[in-house]
């Protein structure tokens, strides 16, 4: 992950007022943001929303959540991105469901272990892994973090280590600690 420092000197200077920093953290970011979401949402066909617009959104979101660019450095708005991602995915995947089913909610008895093979899925699941997810929030909100950074933003775990400063097996354990709880939070349900 290149230009860290340089992206953090942009944050500052952007949180100082400078409208052309910003531009350059936005830019740089940008193709980071929107391979994530194509990775993220490759394989859902027969849906709208694609990559470009779940980077916007998302972005749309970042900045209305924030009050404009308030980022510490580079882990700081990515940790924001991956959950301005989950939550244009889950509003998605609400008014999907909304249209198509009315909405009912079934119940999920699995987290894929393979982020990568089995990509967010846009229906019930989404909605149940949403719903526990706040809830692992209110317990420990960096196994929270990693998960959305994780499933929503389709970090890997070596990335996800280099945001927040950790080992990649730390984070692996994080992850493995989260799946669990997030599992039997979508059961009791």
């Amino acid at each position: 992950m290149d230009g860290s420092a340089d992206i953090t000197f942009w944050l500052d200077s952007a949180r100082s007022g400078d409208r052309a920093a910003l531009d350059r953290v936005l830019s740089t970011l940008y193709q980071e943001l929107h391979s994530m979401a194509r990775r993220q949402l490759a394989g859902h066909q027969g849906h709208t929303l694609d990559a470009t617009a779940l980077v916007h959104e998302s972005y749309l979101k970042l900045l209305g959540a924030q009050g404009g660019a308030k980022f510490d450095d580079r882990a700081h708005f990515f940790a924001y991105a991956a959950s301005s991602m989950r939550s244009v995915v889950v509003d998605y995947a609400r008014s999907r469901l909304a249209r198509k089913r009315g909405g009912d909610l079934k119940r999920v008895a699995e987290i894929p272990e393979d982020v990568e093979s089995n990509l967010l899925r846009l229906d019930e699941t989404t909605l149940a892994l949403n719903t526990a997810l706040d809830k692992l929030f209110e317990a420990d909100p960096r196994l929270a973090k990693v998960v959305e950074m994780r499933y929503f933003a389709g970090l890997s775990e070596l990335e996800i280590a280099d945001l927040m400063q950790r080992s990649e097996r730390s984070v692996r354990r994080d992850w493995q600690k989260a799946r669990l709880f997030l599992l039997a939070a979508m059961q009791d349900e």
